[in-house]
């Protein structure tokens, strides 16, 4: 049985498309896939509903292996009840535990919330930091996260935000290229770095993840009504 299940994962894994590009002509592509996206989603922003950067911080802790959807209900309750780091790193783990319950692996985010909030409160005066270095340090806080932070609250396009959709997406349109370690978000990311330009980095994460949902969703890409359907080597294949 488990060697069934290991089998299905290889056929759905998304492949590699080895266009044949050189690095340069890549970007020529993704230039043009940006223009596409910005035609179709002009206005896309982070789906994550937070007033500032420590409610944005606590909402992407919160929405790993869960939805925004999930994460935009939870969050109001939270914040009117825990208004600052100080006020969330000082309650109850219970009590975070259960306001959160209904985004999964609550008691594992609650403590990583809470350790956050702690580190915020007594390390940078209660403000959320501005650089990755100091970002990554927060438990719960990886690389994604704070691209999510940097970006959005801050306007720092200092990487790209690569989470399923964003890592799916950008291997069929063959704007990642490495061979191996189809999920290695590290390596889709410098990929992506490469050959978009650093002013869109925080654009093209937002637009994809929406292109992911609303065009180009695992199950059934809408092919024949995406946009960007003509820049793309994957179009018309699943």
């Amino acid at each position: 049985m488990k060697k069934t299940n290991k089998a299905s994962k290889k056929k759905t894994a998304t492949p590699r498309i080895d266009t044949g590009e050189s690095v340069a002509d890549r970007k020529k592509r993704a230039k043009r896939i940006l223009a596409g996206l910005h035609k179709q989603y002009g206005d896309a922003d982070c789906a994550l509903i937070h007033k500032d950067a420590f409610q944005l911080l606590i909402a992407t802790i919160l929405s790993a292996q869960s939805t925004d959807e999930t994460i935009n209900k939870v969050t109001p309750g939270l914040f009117k009840k825990y208004k600052t780091p100080k006020a969330l790193a000082s309650a109850p783990v219970e009590d975070v535990e259960e306001v959160i319950h209904s985004t999964g692996f609550f008691r594992q985010k609650a403590k990583s919330i809470q350790g956050a909030a702690r580190k915020i409160a007594d390390e940078f005066g209660g403000k959320v930091p501005a650089n990755m270095d100091d970002l990554v340090s927060l438990p719960g806080v990886a690389r994604k996260t704070a691209n999510v932070v940097l970006g959005t609250a801050f306007g720092e396009n200092v990487g790209v935000v690569v989470d399923t959709h964003v890592g799916r997406l950008a291997t069929l349109l063959a704007l990642t290229w490495t061979s191996k370690d189809t999920k290695d978000a590290v390596k889709i990311e410098n990929d992506l770095m490469e050959v978009i330009p650093q002013d869109e980095w925080t654009f093209f994460s937002h637009a994809l993840i929406w292109h992911g949902r609303k065009v180009c969703p695992a199950r059934k890409p809408d092919c024949e009504n995406c946009t960007i359907a003509k820049l793309c080597p994957s179009a018309g294949l699943g």
